[in-house]
């Protein structure tokens, strides 16, 4: 009873791997240690015209140039053999079938060269599709800015462009410094640019804009879904995207305690570990930071480590806000007009007084909305710029006893016609004689008076 159980395990056996061979998409043909044919797949005859005929015969007997039993014979696997009968050509690999370090037979796994070449075409393909991405990927990263873009006519930004153009030739980490809007990312772009790595990826990471309990995650990288075996790819983290370029830490103050404590990990080891991930990965990074919170204030509070900030802060670069370099305020405003238009004289005066409180990013704005409603050749005036710059232009003007030329021009111009009508009597006639020596025409002067309410 038992051996007919273990008869039909054994035929059942069979009929697997024999119905697994015939559904293979490869040609299989296979031989025994006597060279005698055992099987052969569907898909073999489709490919060379060889028929199951063949089985239990010698395979050298109906195919003289067969190259299997050299196999058989050495031991040694082929790979790629090419192989043409009649109007037949395909691509064949070769190896031995060993059992307990015996050979036992061999098998040929053959491909038509037809699909050879197709999977080698859809190869090249995806090949240039990748090639084409990492490309795409390379522009997205290449920095924008350089320091001939900073503008620094002042002796103190001078300094800190000095500083930052030497520390562009180290690996040293950068701790930039200032008010929202004051151009710290141009500063990172510009070390960038300037460094050995400019070459390599650029990848700013504002650590404010993304909640806290993804940090982590988009910085060190993670495995799919909540597996932890290593043989899941998972996704990489911005630190080994950066790998040989430089990591632009943007709002570095808003990072909890464990974030920076993990950051402070990558700092001295130079590795990282993917969330879900237990071996870690080399990374070759530099760090490049920027806050414009007060960082001790935050150390005071228990919100920031302290030695954190001593490793980041190598390098310190204060970048001045706005309102202190005023007069550099005509030269940036060239700048971003791009020589494309002139301001008015009564406008520049006014943008050199005002505070910014968003610094440069503010002036940028302005001036964007200014360009986008001024027709050319027009010089920019203060009725291009938003309503809430022209309120304080206004209360600007009142403050300094001022009043905009064409608010001016209408006083004067009020006062004139007020001055001349009150010396006639108010009859066409006379009114005729004042347009004449006014150098205007009889309408004109009645426009005039109805606009300033003239009887």
């Amino acid at each position: 009873m038992n051996s007919n159980k273990g008869m039909v395990a054994i035929e059942e056996t069979v009929n697997w791997w024999k119905a697994i061979v015939e559904s293979m998409n490869d040609g299989v043909l296979v031989i025994d240690r006597s060279g005698i044919v055992r099987t052969i797949n569907p898909e073999y005859t489709r490919i060379t015209g060889v028929t199951p005929d063949i089985i239990g015969k010698p395979l050298v007997l109906y195919r003289p140039g067969a190259r299997l039993p050299e196999t058989l014979a050495s031991g040694k696997s082929q790979v790629g053999v090419y192989r043409k009968t009649h109007d037949r050509e395909y691509v064949v690999d070769m190896a031995p079938v060993m059992l307990d370090d015996k050979i036992v037979g061999a098998v040929s796994v053959c491909k038509s060269l037809t699909e050879v070449q197709l999977l080698t075409q859809e190869l090249e393909k995806q090949r240039q599709k990748v090639k084409e991405l990492q490309e795409q990927m390379s522009a997205l990263h290449r920095v924008r800015y350089t320091f001939d873009d900073i503008i620094g006519a002042e002796s103190k930004m001078q300094d800190i462009i000095s500083i930052a153009r030497k520390t562009a030739a180290t690996d040293l980490p950068v701790l930039i410094r200032g008010e929202s809007g004051t151009g710290k990312e141009l500063f990172a772009q510009a070390i960038h640019h300037a460094s050995l790595r400019s070459e390599k990826p650029f990848i700013a990471v504002n650590c404010s804009a993304i909640p806290s309990a993804l940090i982590e995650n988009e910085l060190f990288g993670h495995l799919d879904g909540s597996l932890v075996s290593q043989s899941v790819a998972g996704k990489a983290g911005l630190f080994e995207m950066a790998d040989g370029g430089t990591l632009f830490l943007d709002e570095i103050g808003d990072l909890s305690l464990d974030v920076q404590a993990k950051l402070l990990r990558v700092l001295q080891e130079g590795a990282v570990r993917r969330v879900g991930e237990v071996e870690e990965r080399r990374v070759d990074v530099r760090i490049v930071a920027s806050t414009h919170r007060d960082l001790y204030q935050l150390i005071a509070k228990g919100l920031f480590r302290n030695d954190f900030l001593y490793r980041l802060n190598t390098i310190d670069l204060q970048i001045p806000p706005l309102r202190e370099r005023k007069k550099e305020i005509p030269l940036i405003t060239s700048s971003l007009l791009a020589d494309r238009f002139e301001v008015e004289d009564n406008v520049m005066m006014f943008l050199t007084q005002y505070d910014w409180p968003g610094n440069i990013r503010e002036l940028r704005n302005v001036l964007d909305y200014a360009m986008c409603l001024v027709d050319e050749n027009e010089r920019i005036s203060i009725r291009h710029f938003p309503d809430f710059m022209q309120k304080q232009h206004t209360l600007y003007n009142e403050e300094k006893g001022i009043l905009p030329l064409h608010e001016a021009v209408e006083v004067a111009e009020k006062q004139i016609l007020v001055s001349a009508l009150q010396s006639c009597e108010p009859t066409v006639g006379e009114r005729q004689e004042i347009a004449n020596m006014l150098g205007i025409s009889l309408a004109t002067l009645y426009n005039k008076m109805k606009k300033y309410n003239i009887k």
